[in-house]
């Protein structure tokens, strides 16, 4: 199976780029945006590269079903009989593709039992890739470039802690983690690169104490899990799983590279 996911790399890292090619074109000229039913942004962006992504899975590999954000409507009596699926964000990041800063990524991720084991990350803007499967490593590959292997960072005692928070949504939430962290770096950026910076040892701690979906954080959490890191569940820091209810909401969570402090204790509680 981990040859399987292996073999796979190159098409899906192919498909992502394919998709940030069509993104790049509608990011260069007047686009409309709409609203969707929880008043969350779509534009043409999202749906071309929805579409591009949905049939070069579905050619890669047709037996298995593929859940697109711009396709998230399946109910769970059907999904709950998925052992494994595609799980797709064609556009992470909308907010930050309509402001035009240049953070927002291309999704993709294998969801096997539950577990995210392969995970694609593209930067249309940068053109930098991020990917990893289970038994293959993680790496980060810039234009031109051969990939390079990517892993966390421990954080010695006493180190500045680097914190990223969403750009987007950082709330109270994340006010609260970060004044509790004593001596701390913040840096506020969009998109699944904030798990990207996780992964590759530029930031130590990325707390999420807002909501998002599944398909916001699947691919860069297999990626920050083969990098060395972990993607938990604030409250009962166990790692997030995917489609085991009909929700598509993930619980708040952390993710973080050095294992041997408790982050969960920096969390702000009720009461």
């Amino acid at each position: 199976m981990r040859d399987e996911w292996t073999r796979w790399l190159e098409t899906v890292k192919a498909l992502a780029a394919e998709a940030s090619e069509k993104i790049l074109e509608i990011y260069g000229t007047a686009f409309g945006v709409t609203a969707k039913d929880d008043n969350s942004p779509l534009t043409a962006a999202d749906l071309a590269a929805h579409r591009i992504l949905v049939a070069g899975l579905q050619r890669l590999t047709p037996a298995i079903h593929v859940l697109s954000e711009e396709s998230a409507s399946i109910p769970f009596s059907e999904r709950s009989h998925w052992p494994r699926f595609w799980l797709v964000d064609p556009l992470d990041g909308t907010k930050e593709f309509i402001q035009r800063n240049g953070q927002f990524t291309v999704n993709i991720a294998l969801i096997e039992n539950h577990e995210p084991v392969l995970g694609v990350v593209r930067v249309p803007v940068s053109g930098a890739c991020y990917f990893a499967a289970r038994g293959h490593g993680a790496f980060c590959e810039q234009p031109g470039q051969y990939p390079s292997p990517i892993k966390v960072k421990p954080l010695p005692p006493g180190e500045v802690v680097r914190v990223v928070g969403s750009r987007s949504h950082g709330g109270l939430g994340l006010q609260a983690f970060v004044a509790k962290l004593g001596a701390h770096q913040l840096v506020t950026i969009g998109s699944s690169l904030k798990f990207c910076q996780v992964a590759e040892g530029a930031a130590d701690v990325y707390p999420r104490l807002g909501p998002t979906s599944e398909w916001d954080t699947a691919a860069a959490q297999a990626i920050v899990e083969v990098a060395g890191g972990r993607v938990v569940s604030a409250e009962t820091g166990e790692p997030l799983r995917y489609n085991t209810r009909e929700s598509l909401l993930n619980p708040y969570f952390i993710v973080y590279g050095d294992a041997s402090r408790d982050w969960l204790t920096y969390v702000p509680r009720e009461g």
